[in-house]
């Protein structure tokens, strides 16, 4: 997968690109907005977006790639933290928002995930009953009602909720929520789980002794 990454910080970049090729990305790295704008083509599969470039905001490179490359993933990576500017960033058409400081692994689980296909190609929200999850807000809600959850557990949920129904391996939530490779001693994804069966209920999230787990609607009247 060809990332574009857009920031003009040396060492945060080096740290980032680093990472990613270690994690079997290939990445180029361009300093202002106006080499990201030139630097966009059909084969780049994501663009990670710092929005303060000595030349242009990246808000309004944002808004240049929408107008263009409308499908394209981007990745806000940003030390604007305020919700303002979370909430300015998404309406623009950003797939995620990233603040700064932020953790590697946590980066590299969100790229992942707008690298997959959305489930009928066009959707933003995934459904398994009453327990909604709002890809482009960032939010889940149980029955109508916001759930709160951490960025992790989010990653978590939306990636057994695109594989509702069916079993997911622990080392693929490993993989894809954290940028792990297994490891059959580690219970990382087993205590997320216990975290997540708190907050949207324990009949949703099954065990599938020596696989992993599945997310299912509750049985009526459960």
């Amino acid at each position: 997968m060809n990332v574009l990454l857009v920031e003009d910080e040396d060492r945060i970049a080096s740290f980032v690109e680093k990472a990613l090729r270690r994690r079997g990305f290939d990445v180029r790295r361009v300093v202002t907005g106006g080499e990201a704008l030139g630097a966009v083509s059909a084969s780049v599969d994501i663009v990670v977006l710092d929005l303060g470039l000595p030349d242009i905001d990246g808000l309004d490179v944002l808004r240049a790639l929408r107008k263009s490359w409308a499908s394209l993933p981007v990745v806000i990576l940003t030390a604007r933290a305020d919700i303002d500017d979370r909430v300015v960033g998404l309406d623009l058409g950003a797939d995620d928002y990233v603040p700064k400081p932020f953790a590697m692994d946590e980066l590299v689980a969100r790229i992942r995930a707008r690298l997959r296909p959305q489930p009928d190609g066009t959707s933003t929200k995934l459904n398994v009953g009453d327990l909604e999850l709002d890809l482009i807000a960032h939010r889940a809600r149980l029955t109508g009602k916001i759930v709160e959850l951490t960025s992790r557990e989010f990653a978590l949920l939306e990636m057994l909720m695109r594989h509702a129904g069916q079993a997911v391996p622990r080392s693929d939530l490993l993989s894809n929520v954290w940028g792990l490779d297994f490891d059959p001693r580690s219970n990382l994804v087993d205590v997320y789980i216990r975290y997540l069966r708190r907050k949207v209920g324990d009949d949703r999230i099954q065990t599938v002794r020596g696989v992993g787990y599945r997310i299912v609607e509750p049985a009526h009247g459960q």
